[in-house]
């Protein structure tokens, strides 16, 4: 075996034990939700990631490990694909392993390929339909288009902003003269209807829950500031300077600046593609932060190409940069590992994301249970969907777990139990009353229920008695794990 796929074998084998460690995330337990409840689409996003934790439980049960089990598996097949994609496009060059490497050396891949969101699925379906384009460019056979719009219909089901590859497709046609000529090969037609008829089960979920997905995404892109403002887009370089790693971010604007001049000076195809796939999004966040906050994940599908024209088109003063950046992605990854799953450092939740999100979740559902068994309510129920997820995965075989939201009422999940007590959990954070009707305070003589990790507080809750009554907001009963 060569050492490239030694090394990723090593890595994603410590990707999957670090998972199984690692306490699980909110939104890693509310997808867990949906895995249970699997459908078309939901308010949230479409339905891959559901489909992706289904897989892994049913192969390894439903702990961290079988939950996060596809997302170092997909990290994997990604990293390999982009490698050959890269060296698809410039067979010359070769730089498939530099890109492969500088990818897996960014936060983004080191952290975020460890924990099981819509990225995940989205990444590789995106990588995959870059493999796919350099397997078309490299061998003018139109059939690839099939694949291409098979991955990119995949990738759409895993995240709307799956757009953005079809936006950056439809460009490089329109720019490059090479590509010219697709526009009259009906292979191109049949990848777009493939990449619809993969799209058409959300399409249809859609239509019939009156639109609610697509109009609550792409709701996020309103204002969150009147005018225009230097406060997002200071964030967005912050939060891509930090998930690339300052040196990757470097080697990457480099490379796919010298990529676009390539495009324009020459008519390269495979530059252009590449610009093609990095620099229409980077002007839709770009244009996004200008009134509006972006998640620093969202840019995420936009670094495959990125370390591509990195590894491709790195400046000869910049190479001796690669092997830095892969050793300091290398390091900030296992600092964190090791921060999320025994907390060698004491830091305070404002320093330490991994306590916020992670930290605490079992001993807190301890705690959750002996109240319920004080009062004597029958069931537990939160408000916020992510902790109402976390207790459904960590209560004790047997205790129905109630959520309470609107979201709730575009799942086909049960009503909670009539005429039963119940025990309402509610984060000291959320603002104003109780959205239940008529919660009372338990009188918990020790005051709050205290979320903590090796004594450092997390969060803090409040309980509530409340009564399950058929003039419910809407709510549901969470799936619980399987004997």
């Amino acid at each position: 075996m060569n050492p490239w796929a030694s090394a990723l074998l090593a890595v994603t084998a410590l990707r999957l034990g670090i998972g199984a460690v690692v306490p699980l995330a909110p939104d890693e337990a509310y997808y867990w939700v949906w895995s249970r409840a699997l459908q078309p689409g939901y308010l949230d996003h479409p339905p891959m990631v559901a489909l992706f934790i289904r897989a892994g439980t049913l192969l390894a049960g439903e702990g961290a490990f079988g939950i996060r089990l596809m997302g170092p598996v997909s990290i994997a097949i990604a990293s390999v694909l982009l490698a050959r994609a890269a060296d698809d496009l410039f067979p010359d060059r070769r730089p498939g392993l530099w890109a492969a490497l500088l990818f897996n050396a960014t936060l983004l891949v080191g952290i975020g390929g460890l924990v099981m969101t819509p990225d995940t699925p989205l990444l590789l379906f995106w990588i995959a339909g870059i493999w796919a384009l350099a397997r078309l460019h490299a061998t003018r056979d139109g059939r690839w288009w099939l694949a291409v719009g098979l991955f990119a219909g995949l990738a759409l089901a895993s995240k709307y902003t799956a757009l953005l590859l079809g936006l950056g497709i439809v460009l490089w046609l329109a720019a490059s003269r090479e590509a010219w000529r697709w526009w009259r090969s009906a292979w191109l037609w049949a990848g777009g209807a493939l990449a619809a008829l993969a799209f058409a089960p959300v399409i249809a979920w859609n239509a019939a829950h009156g639109w609610a997905s697509l109009a609550k995404q792409g709701g996020r892109a309103g204002d969150d500031a009147p005018g225009f403002t230097l406060r997002f887009l200071g964030e967005l370089l912050a939060s891509q300077l930090g998930l690339a790693t300052p040196i990757v971010f470097l080697l990457a604007v480099a490379g796919v600046a010298l990529a676009a001049r390539a495009f324009a000076r020459r008519g390269d195809a495979a530059a252009g593609l590449l610009a093609a796939l990095v620099l229409p999004g980077a002007a839709v966040f770009l244009w996004q932060a200008t009134g509006s906050r972006v998640q620093g994940n969202w840019p995420g599908i936009l670094w495959p190409a990125a370390c591509i024209a990195a590894a491709a088109f790195c400046p000869p003063r910049l190479l001796a940069w690669r092997r830095p950046a892969v050793a300091l992605g290398a390091v900030l990854a296992v600092l964190v590992y090791l921060q999320a799953a025994f907390a060698p450092v004491p830091l305070p939740r404002r320093q330490d994301p991994t306590l916020a999100r992670l930290g605490g979740w079992d001993d807190f559902a301890a705690l959750v249970e002996a109240e319920r068994q004080r009062t004597g309510a029958g069931f537990v129920a939160a408000e916020e969907y992510g902790l109402a997820a976390q207790l459904a995965l960590r209560l004790p075989p047997g205790v129905p777990v109630v959520a309470l939201d609107a979201r709730w009422a575009f799942f086909r999940l049960p009503p909670p139990p009539g005429g039963v007590t119940g025990l309402l959990v509610r984060s000291e954070r959320r603002g104003g009353a109780p959205a239940w009707p008529e919660a009372r305070p338990s009188g918990r003589a020790e005051g709050p229920l205290v979320r903590a990790r090796h004594g450092i507080e997390a969060e803090r809750y409040r309980a509530f008695v409340v009564l399950a009554t058929p003039d419910l907001p809407p709510a549901a009963l969470l799936p619980r794990p399987s004997p």
